[in-house]
């Protein structure tokens, strides 16, 4: 071997040993964190800075939006939104987009109040006959844009017009239907007793604990790239102080009457935090989610990889659909009624905005399950505090829309840095 090929091979074994040790060392992680931020992936940093700013805004500005019943109000709130959000996740890893979830998650819940009220049926018969009609529309959404080729915008543009059309047929022009089965309308009103809540709570930080440390000594054990332990347990401290503060938190006594005490955790937070962990799963620790993934980056590399590129983007547009469905189930229990309006309006564009703003790309192929509940948080803490604050019908359009532009900038703007620097 030559002089200058000795020392290109010295070099490069110096570069991979600093490499080594950026990767075994908590500094290390910092500082690829760092690099990976200028190279434009910024994922939910924005977001996050940004519900810091709403948080200071509003809490020294007004008096009652830090008061635990509001706060306790606000995540119930946020809990459809986020759902709905996480639904469309999926649609927008593989670069489409599907106007009819909000109208689908309408229809989802007016059949399944409709099931109970004209039908009796029992709640769980009820939820998963709403649940199937979400599947149902996906599977006919997902055919139409993946097998015949239409632009999934005209196709999911015409099922949010068609939809509407169903939901007016199946409760009529004016009407509504309640919507107050127990259990159900339990989710939006009624709180986990505190010491299941704090039982959950410890259980949910030593399951993450366990199965990250146990991550960890198996990437070890096999020589696979992995964080250093230091920053292992930080995430694990981390999200004690997280769950552990909110719990204490939602456990004291935040009623104005002291006769009639409300205390717990909202059953919304729960679910939410099921179909989080549940969505995070299937997208990140599953081939399913990889292909989807393959098939976002690149839909021609991953069909010439062997990937069912038409299965991809069909079971994307059920998964939404169906999710979507369990939106609007959410959303009525907080409503107490279903109408035909239910899922219309501005839902599904702050349904996109929550996506987008919490750090899904609108390109494809960059996203995660918990973007949907971050940014679905973010406009919920602006729909909760901005009437509080000016008390003005037009302001939080004004104010949701320009988060959503900011939003959509930093995504195109992280996009091209990332073409740029190669990532």
């Amino acid at each position: 071997m030559s002089a200058t090929e000795t020392s290109k091979s010295s070099l490069a074994d110096a570069d991979f040993a600093a490499d080594a040790r950026q990767v075994t060392t908590l500094r290390g992680a910092a500082t690829d964190y760092v690099n990976r931020l200028r190279g434009g992936d910024m994922g939910s940093l924005p977001a996050l800075l940004g519900l810091l700013v709403l948080f200071i805004v509003f809490g020294t500005t007004t008096d009652t939006f830090f008061t635990k019943l509001n706060l306790a109000n606000l995540t119930v709130q946020a809990a459809p939104i986020c759902v709905l959000a996480m639904a469309l996740i999926p649609v927008l890893l593989i670069g489409e987009i599907d106007l009819s979830a909000g109208v689908a998650s309408g229809t989802g819940a007016a059949v399944t109040a409709l099931a109970i009220v004209d039908k009796g049926f029992a709640w769980p018969l009820a939820v998963l006959a709403g649940v199937v009609v979400g599947a149902v529309i996906g599977v006919v959404i997902g055919n139409l844009v993946a097998r015949l080729g239409i632009p999934s915008f005209v196709v999911t543009l015409s099922f949010f017009l068609a939809l509407q059309g169903v939901m007016l047929l199946l409760i009529g022009q004016g009407g509504s239907v309640r919507f107050d089965q127990e259990v159900l309308r339990g989710l939006a009103i009624k709180n986990v007793p505190p010491t299941v809540g704090w039982i959950s709570a410890v259980a949910i930080v030593a399951l993450y604990g366990g199965l990250s440390l146990f991550s960890f000594r198996r990437k070890v054990a096999r020589e696979l790239a992995h964080p250093p332990l230091a920053l292992v347990w930080l995430r694990i401290g981390a999200l004690a102080v997280l769950v552990l503060g909110l719990t204490a938190y939602f456990n004291t006594n935040r009623s104005r009457n002291p006769v009639f005490p409300i205390e717990g955790i909202p059953y919304m937070i729960p679910v939410v935090i099921v179909i989080l962990i549940a969505l995070t799963f299937l997208l990140g620790r599953t081939s399913f989610g990889r292909h989807l993934y393959a098939v976002g980056g690149n839909a021609e590399a991953a069909r010439r990889a062997g990937i069912n590129v038409i299965y991809m983007r069909v079971m994307a547009f059920v998964l939404c659909s169906s999710l979507a469905a369990v939106a609007g189930i959410l959303q009525a229990a907080y409503s107490g009624k279903v109408s035909p309006g239910s899922g219309g309006g501005n839902v599904l564009l702050y349904a996109v905005g929550a996506a987008v703003i919490g750090g899904t790309s609108l390109f494809g192929g960059r996203g995660l399950a918990v973007h949907g509940v971050i940014g679905g948080v973010v406009l919920a803490t602006v729909d909760n505090g901005l009437p509080l604050l000016i008390d003005k019908s037009y302001a939080n359009f004004i104010v949701t829309g320009g988060v959503l532009l900011l939003a959509a900038s930093v995504d195109a703007i992280s996009r091209r840095r990332r073409s740029a620097s190669g990532v």
